[in-house]
């Protein structure tokens, strides 16, 4: 590969992956976690579950007043928080260790404390003056102020930039003045401390454009909300719609640069989505435990059904995606705990993997627990209700993979354009360009004769070794495949993108459960890491068969056929 693109990818893993490359001291070896900072609060949390009545905070729809109180005096509104402001400071990984234990106390409390922390208060501590966050991070880590994120309206949803909320510069410029409507706020019934995102008359080259931007608003300012909405689940945490009319934000409080909202607002979705996917982790855990203990003592035909064949495929399935979401979880932390600053895709990845499994398991565990399943006397379709946001919460999953698939395509597309470059020049400068022509040729002639591969993935995985090296080839030449097709149409193909984006998906979760298995093996041996070289093992599988059926489906589909059927529905019933 070229040594821009190879310097481009650097700092992303899965972009380097479209680009055909594997980079494998970042893989390589996996994290080893098992302890940390986080382990009081996790423990603290552990306590805490015994104090929390998810049935009776489901059936009232609202947290008990004196379990708030509680959730501040442990510290749970400042995980995240730097010591210095009153903080535990933890970790990228400490703070997805602590929401995986979180959920298992209840939903709606981790949302609570999640929301705050992910999205409340994440562009404060990224984009922050040090005023700011002397003012406002001492009172957060307390929960003296708790925090809400409002982006999100009535008219604008996965669609940023068409918010139509605006601030406007008073004539002493001193303040700006917000008026708009924002919708479904998380903790907006009792927040004081909002992140809130505003469209400001910018003017740039003599032309007047609105752009973005990110204002820290407090309550007191006047913002206002309508009553909580009546969700499906999560049901103790508060959402509400936000009104703002008039209302003073002072010039300090613009959080980032006027006119770089948008570029705020994504850091932030980026940055808390892994504390959804690790709140997934937690979730389906919790939902394993309840359906094997159910399992193993209810009896069908005089066996239990643990014993039976289909029940251990649901099991068995729901241990595999749980420990592929966790091996994608903690790599990606890893990371950022080490200083990478472009984990965009991973994060996205890790939410819609994440929230799938998390899904997919709550649902398995539902229906092992049979009729029992959907009875309110059990946890399991509470559980289904609440996991059921995860799958539009940050994001959608839909957004997502063409998030996925369109930055992947990007760097494809920088790489060929840089290729093309090249060859122009071979005349001008034919020592730079045929140097570049070179690399690319190259690049692709090792894809097709020999993938390149982690090799210092323990030699039992050689077969795996073998497919996550041909996925990665052949995702490349996929991508290339549809830039070159497709060109600036591209972010209309949609059901190449999802193709190309579960391909992406998978191949990381390959990479993720070889990494951690093969230093699982050099640290206990392969005797002892049997149940997790099983585990490997079918998950690789899975993961290849659904790349290849995503590889052909790229050349050979119904997808016209499809768009014609859902076009003649549209019509008929909206006749």
């Amino acid at each position: 590969m070229g040594k821009v693109s190879e310097e481009r990818s650097a700092d992303s893993f899965c972009r380097a992956l479209f680009n055909g490359h594997l980079l494998e001291e970042r893989m390589l070896p996996y994290p080893e976690a098992k302890s940390g900072p986080w382990d009081d609060v996790v423990a603290a949390l552990v306590r805490f579950k015994e104090d929390v009545n998810s049935k009776k905070i489901d059936e009232d729809a609202k947290l008990p007043p004196e379990l708030l109180e509680q959730m501040k005096a442990m510290g749970l509104f400042g995980m995240i928080i730097p010591e210095e402001y009153g903080g535990f400071g933890l970790s990228a990984t400490g703070y997805a260790k602590a929401m995986e234990s979180l959920v298992q106390v209840d939903s709606s409390v981790a949302i609570t404390a999640g929301a705050h922390q992910s999205i409340g208060i994440k562009g404060l501590l990224i984009f922050g003056t040090p005023e700011q966050k002397k003012k406002y991070l001492p009172k957060l880590a307390s929960g003296e102020m708790v925090a809400s994120f409002a982006l999100t309206e009535p008219t604008s949803g996965s669609d940023a930039q068409s918010i139509k909320t605006k601030a406007v510069l008073s004539s002493d410029k001193k303040h700006y003045i917000i008026n708009g409507g924002k919708l479904w706020i998380t903790n907006g019934g009792f927040a004081e401390f909002f992140t809130v995102f505003a469209k400001v008359d910018v003017t740039q080259d003599g032309e007047t454009k609105e752009k973005v931007t990110a204002f820290i608003v407090e309550r007191s300012m006047g913002v206002k909300n309508l009553a909580e909405e009546h969700k499906l689940g999560i049901k103790g945490s508060s959402t509400v719609q936000l009104v703002l009319e008039d209302v003073k934000v002072p010039v300090e409080n613009v959080l980032g640069e006027v006119g770089k909202g948008f570029k705020v607002a994504m850091t932030i979705l980026n940055s808390g989505r892994l504390g959804l996917a690790s709140g997934c982790i937690g979730a389906s855990r919790a939902m394993m435990k309840e359906a094997v203990g159910y399992a193993s003592e209810r009896k069908q035909f005089n066996l239990r059904l643990v014993d039976f064949k289909m029940i251990k495929e649901y099991i068995t399935q729901m241990e595999v995606s749980t420990f592929v979401l966790e091996s994608m979880v903690y790599l990606t932390t890893h990371w950022i705990d080490q200083g990478v600053h472009d984990y965009s895709m991973e994060s996205a990845i890790c939410k819609v993997f994440g929230s799938e499994t998390c899904w997919d398991n709550v649902n398995r565990a539902l229906q092992i627990a049979g009729g029992n399943g959907y009875m309110k006397d059990y946890p399991y379709e509470r559980a289904l209700r609440d996991a059921r946001i995860n799958l539009i919460f940050e994001g959608t999953n839909e957004i997502l993979r063409l998030f996925i698939g369109l930055t992947g395509l990007q760097s494809v597309a920088t790489e060929l354009k840089e290729t093309q470059s090249a060859v122009n020049s071979l005349f001008n400068e034919p020592a730079k360009g045929f140097g570049a022509f070179y690399g690319y040729a190259t690049k692709r002639l090792r894809q097709k004769f020999s993938p390149e591969m982690a090799k210092g993935i323990h030699p039992s995985f050689e077969a795996q070794t073998k497919q996550l090296g041909r996925s990665i080839a052949e995702l490349s030449e996929a991508a290339e495949a549809v830039v070159k097709k497709h060109r600036k149409d591209v972010v209309h193909e949609q059901h190449d993108l999802k193709r190309i984006a579960d391909i992406s998906i998978d191949i990381y979760g390959m990479c993720a459960v070889l990494s951690r298995v093969t230093t699982e093996i050099k640290s206990s041996g392969e005797e002892a890491a049997t149940h997790s070289r099983h585990i490997a093992s079918i998950f690789c599988s899975q993961a290849r068969r659904r790349i290849r059926a995503n590889l052909r489906a790229l050349e050979v589909n119904k997808d016209k056929i499809a768009d014609q059927v859902a076009d003649r529905v549209v019509q008929r019933l909206t006749q």
